[in-house]
C-alpha cells in the first residue's frame, strides 16, 4: 500500500491514478474529503488530516510514501506570515510525517520515503552546472529546501529508505506553471523574462510520475535527486518555442525591475538562473520520454 499526501494537486493526482492504473492500493492524505473525492479516482483510499499533523495510524500498513504536500510558493508576496506558513507546510508537515514512522513499530514502517524538493535549494547560480552534489545556495527558498530534506533524511534512522526529488517546474496542461506561461502569448503579449539569458529547470509531468515511481521501487535511490529533464532551456529560448508552439509572436519582453515590483523576492525565481541536471537518475538508467522541451511542449500545448 502507497501513502501520498498532496495526492490532489498536479502531481499527486497523476502517481495516484498511475499507482491505481498498475492495481496497487493508494491511501491518500487530505484536508478535505468532500473536494477529494470528486478530484481523485473512487479506488482511492481517503484518510484525513490537518496538514500538518500526519497520523499515526495514516501511515501503519505502507509499504510507501510519497510527501508532495507543501502551500504554493506564487501564492502570494513572501511576508513574515507567508514564510512561515510555507516552512511549516513543508519542513513541519515532514518532522510530523516522521516522527509518525518512529512511533510505529519496526515491522510497521514503510521500506521507503520519497518526499519533494525543490531546485531552489541551488540558488540563482548563473551558467554553473548544478548535479546533486553542488551546495546549496543562499536565501529563504535554499534554506527552506535544505530543512525539508533533512527533515526527510531523519527516517534513514528508523531504517526507511529516504529520497529527495529536487523539481524543476513541472509542465502539464491541466495546471502549475504551463497554463499560466502561455496564457499571455495566446494574447499575443508573450516575451521573455528579464534579459532571458537564466537558465529554467524544468520536468514533464509524466516524468516526474516515471521518476517518483523509480525511486520508490529501485532501492539504489537514495538520499538528493533533481528531477529535472536532461535539457535546461535559457528563458529566451522558452518563450521562443512556447511561442511557435502557440503560432503566436513572443515581441514583448518582461523587464527585470517590473517582475521585481510585482513580485518582490519571489521575482528572482522567475530570474534566477539554474542550470541543473539529472546526474543520479541519468546513472541509474532512467529513460525521459520527454528529454527536450521541444518534445514537452508539443504534448501539452497541442489542441
Amino acid at each position: 500500500m502507497h501513502l501520498v499526501s498532496g495526492a490532489t494537486g498536479l502531481v499527486g493526482r497523476r502517481l495516484v491514478g498511475s499507482l491505481l492504473t498498475d492495481g496497487l492500493v493508494v491511501r491518500a492524505l487530505t484536508r478535505d474529503l468532500k473536494s477529494a473525492s470528486a478530484r481523485l479516482d473512487p479506488r482511492a483510499l481517503l484518510v484525513r488530516w490537518d496538514g500538518t499533523r500526519v497520523p499515526v495510524d495514516a501511515v501503519g500498513g505502507a509499504g510507501a510514501v510519497v510527501h508532495l504536500a507543501g502551500e504554493p510558493i506564487f501564492g502570494g508576496l513572501l511576508s513574515a506570515g507567508r514564510r512561515r506558513l510555507v516552512y511549516a507546510s513543508r519542513v513541519d508537515t515532514t518532522r510530523s510525517l516522521v516522527k509518525a514512522i518512529g512511533a510505529l513499530p519496526e515491522s510497521d514502517r514503510p521500506r521507503v520515503l520519497v518526499c519533494a524538493s525543490a531546485v531552489g535549494y541551488y540558488g540563482s547560480r548563473g551558467d554553473e552546472e548544478l548535479s546533486e552534489q553542488a551546495e546549496a545556495g543562499e536565501g529563504f527558498l535554499p534554506e527552506l529546501c535544505r530543512d525539508w530534506e533533512a527533515a526527510a533524511f531523519e527516517a534513514e534512522a528508523l531504517g526507511v529508505r529516504s529520497v529527495a526529488l529536487r523539481l524543476g517546474v513541472v509542465l502539464a496542461r491541466e495546471g502549475g506553471a504551463l497554463p499560466a506561461l502561455a496564457r499571455p502569448f495566446r494574447y499575443g503579449l508573450g516575451g521573455r523574462l528579464g534579459d532571458g539569458r537564466q537558465w529554467f529547470a524544468w520536468i514533464h509531468a509524466d516524468d516526474l510520475v516515471a521518476l517518483l515511481r523509480a525511486a520508490l521501487a529501485d532501492e539504489s535511490y537514495r538520499g538528493p535527486v533533481n528531477a529535472v529533464a536532461p535539457e535546461p532551456v535559457r528563458n529566451r529560448d522558452l518563450t521562443r518555442l512556447v511561442a511557435a508552439q502557440l503560432g503566436r509572436p513572443a515581441l514583448l519582453p518582461v523587464p527585470a525591475f517590473a517582475l521585481r515590483a510585482l513580485l518582490g523576492e519571489l521575482a528572482g525565481e522567475l530570474l534566477g538562473s539554474r542550470r541543473v541536471v539529472p546526474r543520479r537518475a541519468r546513472e541509474r538508467g532512467f529513460a525521459f520520454r520527454y528529454p527536450s522541451i521541444e518534445q514537452a511542449l508539443a504534448a501539452e500545448l497541442a489542441d
